[in-house]
């Protein structure tokens, strides 16, 4: 029997498939290093854009890259090169790809990496409002998704399912993928939200909250909080006076929360994961990759806290985020029926079974 889809093989491109892993692998160290800026509080180091304090970026002599000027001006030239890269990937795809839909997927990402350009010089030049960080913060995740199925339909596992028809379809992973990507989706954004609003601190205390196992956050709370800030400013040698608000603190707490639903959600797809063991592999080992990772991302979150937020810990905690939610998408993409990717046509000698079949498809 014909069947009424075509599953198009796509070419063998290697040099493709591996550039095309190279950008996933500089984006997340470009996530990595807009971490490191945050925090280290480097972001206004560099006052202008898109010039280095007026020079031109890529002129910038490297005998002044000290102190935070190193952190953003650095950042800025490896997102250039990102930047560079997406419109090589872009235009080979267009050039050599005859898939319409993934050469619309190239055109998207240019247009997230420009609009996360000019995002991050907005963020500059407005001196660093909370909206356009977040949103910068926000983009270059969804940006980091992107790559990642550009890289999977190049990739040799992706032409190896469309030449196995059992390997096309979905399997009982699916629902529970996606429900863990958008929760660690959601969480990512949270956590934006918090280093962004300045609440990294706002429950400096594990594992209770504000000195509560239960919390019940009052102004009472506020001043607990405010009073251990202090403490912990002056241990360390700083003269700073902390005002932390109770909105602040409920923001925190959120993040929190979000982390245990992101481990509930873990829970589910390990079971489900577990199960289709022997018929999906590589589903399984993708969910090993993740326990490992929220293992690693939980230990950090709680030092990130009890550190008083030192930047490599807090950098690490965002890079581990953004691998998380990498991780997330490709198995929710290993997940997924190829159908949903192809263009189905109807072929003309199609039975009409076949394409009442189809239609419910």
């Amino acid at each position: 029997m014909t069947t009424p889809y075509n599953t198009t093989v796509p070419p063998k491109r290697p040099w493709l498939s591996l550039f095309s892993k190279f950008l996933v692998v500089c984006t997340l160290i470009l996530i990595f290093m807009g971490g490191h800026v945050k925090s280290h509080e480097a972001g206004l180091s560099v006052p202008d854009w898109p010039g280095t304090w007026g020079y031109n970026m890529f002129t910038y002599p490297p005998a002044l890259w000290t102190g935070g000027i190193f952190y953003e001006h650095t950042h800025r030239l490896f997102a250039s090169f990102v930047g560079l890269c997406t419109v090589i990937l872009m235009l080979w795809t267009l050039f050599t790809d005859n898939r319409g839909w993934v050469k619309f997927l190239s055109v998207a990402a240019f247009v997230a990496v420009v609009v996360q350009g000019i995002l991050g010089g907005m963020t500059v030049l407005l001196h660093l409002p909370a909206w356009t960080s977040i949103s910068h913060g926000v983009l270059a995740q969804t940006f980091f998704l992107l790559t990642i199925l550009l890289a999977y339909t190049f990739s040799e596992e992706w032409r190896r399912r469309c030449s196995d028809n059992k390997q096309v379809q979905g399997n009982p992973v699916l629902k529970s993928a996606i429900m863990l990507t958008v929760v660690v989706y959601i969480q990512l954004i949270l956590g934006a939200l918090l280093r962004h609003t300045e609440s990294g601190l706002a429950l400096p205390d594990f594992p209770t909250m504000a000195g509560q196992w239960l919390p019940i956050f009052t102004q009472e709370s506020v001043t607990w909080v405010n009073n251990q800030l202090n403490e912990i400013s002056l241990e360390a040698g700083y003269l700073q006076v902390y005002e932390v608000t109770l909105s602040q603190i409920y923001i925190h707490f959120f993040h929190r929360l979000g982390a245990l639903f992101v481990i509930a959600a873990l829970l589910v797809v390990c079971r489900r994961a577990k199960q289709a063991r022997d018929q999906y592999p590589q589903l399984w080992s993708t969910t090993v990759w993740l326990m490992g990772l929220i293992t690693l991302q939980v230990i950090l979150g709680i030092s990130t806290v009890l550190t008083a937020r030192t930047p490599l810990i807090t950098s690490m905690h965002v890079v581990v985020g953004a691998a998380i939610l990498g991780f997330t998408w490709f198995l929710t993409l290993r997940a997924t029926s190829l159908a949903v990717f192809q263009e189905s046509t109807v072929k003309e000698d199609a039975s009409p079974s076949e394409l009442s079949e189809a239609t419910e498809a």
